[in-house]
């Protein structure tokens, strides 16, 4: 990892940690992200897409440990997601620890152990897991590369984390740990 990008990550972790909301490289998509457990910033992204609150929003993590006690995996779920080769969130049985704003009105939520390097550095530094939402607004698609990013989100978020989206196309597969049904496809 570059210095630039060094700087760019440890100021967006600065950012998230203070209650912001950033934007920032994921796998396949740009991500908007904040911490989860901060109810005006996941307001805030709602608002940002234009997306109802029942529906849920994805969480990544850069270690399992960062679930704050949000979900039981058992040993073969931890197996699973560790050795997972394609790029997968999860739907997971949630406790009661996790708020409504993240799981809308689910009885899951929706994880992924992040592989791409800048999400996992954000995690790290800021010792959280992060809200990872697709940057655009409910229905359209998200932008294409770092130009895009900027036009459309310079004056809405607190950050842009510099930095490319991974080799894939698109949006993760979301599949159900329990069951292994593939819910939404590459």
């Amino acid at each position: 990892m570059s210095k630039k990008e060094s700087k760019h990550i440890e100021q967006g972790a600065k950012v998230v940690m203070n209650g912001g909301v950033i934007a920032y490289p994921t796998e396949g998509v740009f991500g908007l992200g904040c911490l989860p457990d901060n109810y005006e910033a996941v307001n805030r992204i709602l608002n940002i897409k234009k997306r109802d609150i029942k529906n849920g929003l994805i969480v990544i993590v850069s270690s399992l440990h960062q679930l704050k006690g949000w979900v039981n995996l058992t040993s073969s779920h931890v197996n699973r997601i560790k050795n997972e080769s394609e790029v997968v969130t999860w739907i997971v049985k949630k406790t009661n620890q996790v708020p409504i704003w993240v799981s809308g009105e689910h009885d899951s939520i929706a994880i992924r152990l992040t592989k791409h390097p800048i999400a996992a550095a954000l995690c790290d530094i800021s010792g959280s897991s992060l809200i990872s939402t697709s940057a655009n607004m409910s229905g359209e698609q998200p932008p294409s590369d770092q130009n895009s990013l900027q036009e459309q989100f310079c004056d809405i978020v607190d950050y842009i984390v510099a930095g490319e989206c991974g080799m894939k196309n698109g949006s993760s597969m979301i599949k159900c740990i329990d069951t292994q049904e593939i819910i939404r496809p590459r």
